[in-house]
């Protein structure tokens, strides 16, 4: 028997912790180095040459750095554009409210000028207009006057108060002095010139036309300085054409339906001296 000591059981001898991390070490130690080997033995880095890192990131950021300049730049740029252009803007508004007061300022003027220039005329037409009528007036007067002194001088000389039927001729036409003047009127409260004469006449049962004209013709023309109470006096260029009828009265008097102003209204021939006469009593 062998003289084996029995020490119990069996183990196996660990290798200390100390020369396993030993190992461990120097295996990882060789192994960069050994890369580091390979490496310089395939080529070496030039000594100008930047590490891989520097050569990627620098790009990149002068890129950004370049954008970003270029965008403030812009920015500034068109911060000039605007404000020029609001400039303008204003300028523009500017000078466009002083062409309008301008404007404005002329055409009130304008205005004004016509205002005052169609006033004028206005006044001129007027104050013509009022010559003219001065000088129809005065030529009128004027033409009045010597028809007055051309017309054949009537006998104003005291007559025998009329009898018979010139007397009921005369109180008939006095009647209806102050009635009213009505173109066409034949009574018993309005007349015309003719339309008072008819009546009258027809009082006394003499029948006598309507109109005027017709009136001066009916009977025998007489002298304007022979005339008798209750002659037809007329007017006009000839008996045919007489405009107008009136019945004498004497004593240089006449009645009539004269106008409308008027009405019927007794007168002296010197008012309106008339054309001529026809005796029909």
């Amino acid at each position: 028997m062998s003289p084996i000591r029995y020490r119990g059981r069996h183990r196996k001898p660990r290798t200390s912790r100390t020369v396993g991390l030993r190992l461990i070490r120097g295996g990882v130690l060789s192994g960069v180095v050994g890369t580091v080997a390979v490496t310089g033995t395939a080529g070496p880095a030039s000594a100008t040459e930047q590490p891989a890192e520097s050569t990627g990131e620098l790009p990149v950021v002068s890129a950004a750095l370049a954008t970003s300049s270029s965008r403030a730049a812009q920015a500034t740029e068109d911060l000039a554009t605007h404000t020029e252009q609001r400039q303008a803007l204003a300028w523009a508004q500017e000078r466009a409210i002083v062409t309008a007061q301008r404007t404005a300022a002329e055409q009130r003027a304008e205005a004004e000028q016509r205002a005052a220039e169609e006033a004028a005329a206005r006044q001129a037409a007027e104050e013509a207009a009022l010559a003219e009528e001065r000088a129809a007036a005065e030529e009128a007067a004027n033409e009045s006057a010597a028809e007055a002194a051309n017309s054949p001088e009537v006998s104003t000389l005291s007559a025998p108060a009329p009898s018979g039927g010139a007397a009921a001729v005369l109180d008939f036409a006095r009647s209806q002095l102050g009635d009213a003047y009505v173109m066409g009127g034949t009574g018993p409260d309005s007349w015309d010139c003719s339309g008072l004469v008819q009546a009258a006449f027809q009082h006394v049962g003499i029948s006598l036309p309507r109109v005027s004209g017709d009136q001066a013709a009916a009977g025998t023309q007489v002298s304007l300085d022979a005339l008798q109470a209750g002659d037809i006096l007329w007017w006009g260029s000839s008996p045919g054409s007489a405009y107008h009828v009136a019945i004498y009265t004497g004593n240089g008097t006449f009645v009539g339906a004269q106008n409308a102003s008027t009405g019927v209204v007794e007168r002296e021939l010197s008012y309106d001296a008339p054309s001529g006469a026809v005796r029909v009593l």
